[in-house]
């Protein structure tokens, strides 16, 4: 035994924010809170006028020139250009700067919610507008809230988490009629084999495959999102800033 254990990866000594330790001093919780709404009150002012869009989610580790990389430039540009969209993603780096990027260079709106992590991640160079939530769980609801439409593309672990919560959302009936485009079929194999099994040891319904359009034809991805939107939603009056709560576009 040691009289100075290893520090935890789990607790960031220097913000102080000591996770799954349990509970805390009511004072520490109410301040907590405090700061959470503090963080939905800034994404939301920041992200009110920037809908409807589609978010694009992917591996912030991907470079400029690799297939995904590109394909994503072309997948923002085309939801830019065709659909008329905003184009959302998490702001950072990879595919996510690969989507804003083919909507900005095209002319098209082009947004972020990045997130604030122990090791810096800038955000990208091709939006219009952007925050940065200290929050992951604030930072998804962002991020499914403004938008019609989501496209996965190749990514790790955080693509996988945005993947299935938005998902079951729309399993569960929470979010209706949201098309959910998947792209990367060569990488998302042993996924979707995943996936087929759940179906067919009756952990997941068979209907809930339906939820999914996996492509790589981008033509056909576009379509699948504008069949969507046409049958389910109508465009509505863009609303405007309230100059005496200092809103902007």
């Amino acid at each position: 035994m040691t009289d100075n254990p290893p520090k935890t990866p789990f607790i960031d000594q220097n913000s102080g924010h000591y996770y799954l330790e349990g509970p805390k001093s009511r004072r520490f919780e109410f301040l907590f809170i405090l700061d959470v709404m503090w963080e939905f009150l800034k994404g939301i002012r920041a992200l009110h006028f920037v809908g409807p869009c589609v978010t694009v989610f992917g591996s912030a580790r991907f470079k400029e020139g690799s297939v995904y990389y590109e394909q994503a430039r072309e997948v923002g540009k085309r939801i830019a250009m065709e659909l008329g969209l905003t184009l959302m993603t998490g702001g950072g780096p990879g595919i996510m700067e690969a989507a804003n990027r083919g909507a900005f260079e095209s002319g098209g709106r082009s947004v972020g919610c990045n997130i604030q992590l122990p090791f810096e991640q800038h955000e990208n160079p091709y939006m219009q507008k952007w925050v940065k939530i200290k929050y992951f769980f604030v930072r998804k609801v962002l991020l499914v809230k403004y938008s019609y439409a989501f496209v996965i593309m190749p990514g790790g672990v955080g693509t996988m988490d945005e993947f299935f919560e938005t998902l079951t959302l729309i399993q569960t009936g929470v979010i209706q009629n949201f098309p959910l485009v998947v792209i990367g079929k060569e990488y998302y194999t042993p996924m979707i084999s995943m996936l087929q099994k759940m179906a067919d040891q009756g952990t997941i319904s068979p209907k809930d495959m339906d939820l999914l359009k996996f492509t790589d034809d981008i033509d056909e991805a576009i379509e699948h999102i504008r069949l969507y939107l046409t049958a389910n939603f109508h465009v509505h009056k863009r609303r405007r800033p309230i100059w005496w709560l200092l809103e902007k576009r």
